[in-house]
C-alpha cells in the first residue's frame, strides 16, 4: 500500500510540476479532456480574429490612400473651376483663353489621363498592385469577422460622366469656358460624395476593427481562464505533493525496513 500511495504522490507531484514548468494546466488532453476541445476551438478563433483585423487594417491603409489622392484631384478641381471663371472674361484675347486652356488640361491630365511621359493619372493609381480607381471596380471586399464575412467598401469611378464632362471640357472660348463651368461645379459634387463615402468606409472600417479587438480580448480571457495555470493555486499544490513524495518515501524505506527487524527476533 505504501509503495502504490508514493506511486500516486510522485505521479501528481510530476503533473504538478509540469503545469509550472509550463504555465498551462493542459499538457495533454488527458488533464481536462473537455477543456482541451474548448480552447483549441478558441485558439483557432483567436488566429482567424488576427488574420481578419490584419485584412481589415491593410483596408483602412487602402482607403486613407485613396483620400489622399482625393484630396489632390480636389484641389485640381478647384483651379480648373477658377480657370473656367477667367475664360469667361470678354476682354481676354484667344491667346490668353488658349493659356487658361493648356492649364485647364494639364489638370485634367493629371486627374483622369495619360501624359505625355506615359504617366498615368490619378484615375489610374494603385495600392499594391490593386486599383484604387479604375472603371468603378474598386470596390473592395474585407473580411470582417473569423468566420470571413465581407464588407464591401464604395467603388470611386473616374469614368463616371461628371468626371469625363470636366476632364474634356474646353476653354477656347467663353462660350466652351461656360459650360467647362457647370461640368467641373458637377465634378466637385461628384467628389465630395465620394469622399465622404471613402470616409464613411474608414469609419465602419476603424469600428469593425475595434470590435475584433475587444472580442479578441475577451476570447483570450476565456481561454486564460480555461488552461493557464494558477501559478499560487498551482504552488500550493506542488509544495503538498511535494511533502507527500517525502513523507511516503520515508514509510516506504520504514515499512521495507520492519522485515529485517523481525528476522533480527527470529534469529
Amino acid at each position: 500500500m505504501s509503495a502504490r500511495v508514493l506511486g500516486e504522490s510522485t505521479q501528481a507531484l510530476q503533473k504538478s510540476l509540469a503545469r509550472l514548468s509550463s504555465g498551462s494546466k493542459l499538457n495533454s488532453a488527458a488533464d481536462d479532456a473537455a477543456g482541451a476541445a474548448v480552447s483549441l476551438k478558441l485558439d483557432s478563433q483567436v488566429s482567424r480574429l488576427n488574420a481578419a483585423k490584419s485584412n481589415v487594417g491593410n483596408a483602412i491603409s487602402y482607403g486613407q490612400t485613396q483620400d489622399s489622392y482625393l484630396k489632390k484631384v480636389g484641389t485640381a478641381l478647384d483651379r480648373m473651376g477658377e480657370l473656367a471663371v477667367l475664360a469667361q472674361d470678354t476682354t481676354k484675347s484667344s491667346t490668353d483663353l488658349g493659356l487658361y486652356d493648356k492649364e485647364f488640361q494639364k489638370l485634367a491630365t493629371f486627374i483622369g489621363g495619360t501624359n505625355q511621359n506615359g504617366t498615368g493619372g490619378v484615375a489610374t493609381k494603385e495600392f499594391n498592385g490593386v486599383d484604387l480607381f479604375s472603371n468603378g471596380s474598386a470596390a473592395i471586399k474585407v473580411t470582417q469577422d473569423e468566420d470571413g464575412t465581407a464588407y464591401t467598401t464604395s467603388a470611386i469611378n473616374f469614368t463616371d460622366a461628371k468626371y469625363t464632362n470636366a476632364l474634356g471640357a474646353e476653354l477656347t472660348d467663353t462660350t466652351k469656358a461656360a459650360t467647362a463651368l457647370t461640368n467641373v461645379k458637377a465634378a466637385i459634387t461628384q467628389l465630395a460624395d465620394d469622399r465622404a463615402n471613402v470616409g464613411a468606409d474608414q469609419s465602419v472600417l476603424q469600428n469593425i476593427s475595434s470590435t475584433m479587438s475587444v472580442l479578441k480580448d475577451n476570447l483570450g480571457a476565456a481561454n486564460s481562464r480555461i488552461k493557464d495555470v494558477d501559478v499560487a493555486e498551482e504552488s500550493a499544490n506542488f509544495a503538498r505533493q511535494n511533502i507527500l513524495v517525502q513523507s511516503g518515501t520515508a514509510m516506504l524505506a520504514q515499512a521495507n525496513a520492519l522485515p529485517q527487524s523481525a528476522l533480527r527476533l527470529i534469529g
